[in-house]
């Protein structure tokens, strides 16, 4: 049964108002698709009556369910790949001269769904910090599914097989049943939260490196801007930012700029101090 146009604007508007993100007519399908699990667990025989009575009887939980049943979820491991290889090449090298003192680093993966990204960033850092140096990284996400699933750090053998090296897998993985597991060594280093980058920020931070990747798309403009903000206030003044390979801060937030990381782009607020290295990658956004 095909949703009505009453009840894709209802569901729509929930989205939208709970988690900002934006339906737009043609995705009644989607949202069918996504819904009729939950239709069926309440025992009801279509989305559409799950939909009616989720209208009738609001009830704060199963809008929970409803706004992340209708979050995307995607994600793998090393995603995209280049990010992660400018943070070894670009960023790294820069951090290990501006936090020479402390010798730590604190990272945020912002819609970490479940986890593949923070524990991505965890074993680059793992691998590749000098002795005696620290790292924290917490990952967020609107959906308590996917966080419950990042908490335990358990993937089949195809979310492993999806963009994990074999080496990696071995050296930082213990079998679990059919299952890996991320080992304690590094699961000690990754704590994960609610939050909705929809709504103001908790204290949080302040973060050297932030990975808001593949989330603004789904947002309109003044939503991107306002999120990129908060994210502002949440960075160190010479920390960096990672976005999805389709995102840019040009023309929503000057505060940022962009930097030139070989293949792939990062940002940093403009006011931050150069070092040599960075200067010699700075292009004006």
């Amino acid at each position: 049964m095909t949703l009505t146009a009453q009840e894709f604007a209802f569901i729509s508007g929930l989205v939208r108002r709970d988690a900002a993100i934006v339906l737009e007519a043609g995705k009644e399908y989607l949202v069918e698709a996504r819904l009729l699990p939950l239709a069926r667990q309440s025992g009801l025989p279509s989305v559409s009556e799950f939909v009616a009575r989720a209208q009738q009887r609001p009830e704060p939980e199963v809008h929970r369910k409803i706004v992340d049943a209708l979050t995307t979820n995607e994600t793998s491991f090393f995603r995209d790949g280049e990010p992660f290889k400018q943070l070894v090449d670009t960023v790294l090298p820069d951090l290990l001269v501006r936090r020479a003192t402390t010798r730590s680093i604190k990272v945020w993966s912002a819609a970490s769904s479940s986890g593949q990204e923070p524990y991505t960033i965890a074993m680059v850092l793992h691998d590749n910090l000098p002795p005696g140096w620290s790292f924290d990284i917490i990952g967020t996400d609107i959906s308590t599914e996917m966080l419950t699933r990042a908490e335990a750090g358990q993937y089949t053998q195809l979310e492993v097989n999806r963009g994990l090296p074999a080496p990696l897998l071995v050296k930082h993985f213990e079998r679990s049943g059919a299952h890996w597991q991320v080992a304690q060594g590094l699961r000690k280093h990754v704590s994960f939260r609610r939050l909705n980058l929809a709504a103001p920020f908790p204290s949080m931070g302040p973060f050297d490196i932030v990975f808001i990747r593949n989330v603004l798309i789904y947002f309109d403009v003044q939503t991107k801007r306002t999120v990129l903000q908060r994210v502002a206030g949440t960075l160190r003044p010479d920390g960096w930012l990672f976005l999805g390979s389709a995102e840019t801060t040009i023309g929503i937030d000057d505060r940022f700029e962009r930097v030139v990381a070989g293949r792939t782009s990062a940002y940093k607020l403009r006011t931050a101090p150069k070092t040599a290295a960075s200067v010699s990658a700075v292009g004006k956004g």
